[in-house]
């Protein structure tokens, strides 16, 4: 049985979790999804192609994601407090989870957008499609499956770097295990939230899995 304090305990953890993760897949989900259709209509021989702006938005997509999350906290902290007015708590703690999936969700965009079949992109262009109908009704429907793979693959990216938001005074689960599973040596919150965040990933990574089968399918 686990203790009420406890149970309240990993609840609160659990629920501020969710919110951090939740709001910071629909941000990044978005805005990896815009900047990876920017990187494919830019590119060479892409709908819109300008090299030099693909090669500054690759080379600031891969800043992004050559910087550890916890280097990222700290080093965007100023801009967390002009967004949100804080850097600390569970709504500050959505900025910097954000700003580390966008680029990451955009490579994976890009490479779900590659894997559409050229044949499929020119059939379209020879029945007179405009670029954005190209962009919405080929090359989105037909990487369906790829997307929704890879935004799962963000999610679960997004649970473990809330974790380590628990360093910042970020609230959830990480700082859970952070004041009182090691600070305070109680162990029984540290493997109560070391399974909550096992349950948490298990359960997206099916329903992600089940998801991108069935689009696969259609």
């Amino acid at each position: 049985m686990i203790a009420p304090d406890l149970a309240d305990l990993l609840w609160q953890g659990l629920v501020e979790t969710a919110y951090m993760v939740g709001v910071a897949t629909l941000l990044s989900g978005i805005g990896g999804l815009l900047v990876g259709v920017l990187l494919i209509v830019t590119d060479r021989g892409g709908l819109l192609a300008a090299p030099r702006l693909n090669l500054l938005l690759g080379l600031a997509v891969n800043i992004g994601r050559s910087l550890p999350f916890i280097i990222l906290l700290v080093a965007i902290s100023p801009f967390t407090r002009s967004v949100v007015g804080t850097t600390i708590g569970t709504t500050a703690a959505i900025v910097p989870l954000t700003v580390s999936a966008v680029p990451f969700y955009a490579r994976i965009v890009e490479a779900a957008f590659r894997e559409v079949g050229r044949d499929v992109v020119d059939a379209a262009r020879a029945m007179g499609a405009s670029r954005w109908q190209i962009v919405g009704k080929v090359l989105l429907r037909e990487a369906r499956p790829g997307l929704v793979a890879g935004l799962t693959i963000t999610v679960v990216a997004l649970i473990g770097y809330s974790a380590m938001a628990g360093v910042i005074g970020g609230g959830g689960l990480g700082d859970l295990a952070l004041r009182y599973g090691y600070q305070r040596f109680e162990d029984d919150v540290m493997i109560g939230t070391v399974v909550l965040l096992i349950v948490a990933v298990q359960a997206v990574q099916m329903l992600g899995d089940r998801l991108a089968r069935r689009l696969s399918h259609r």
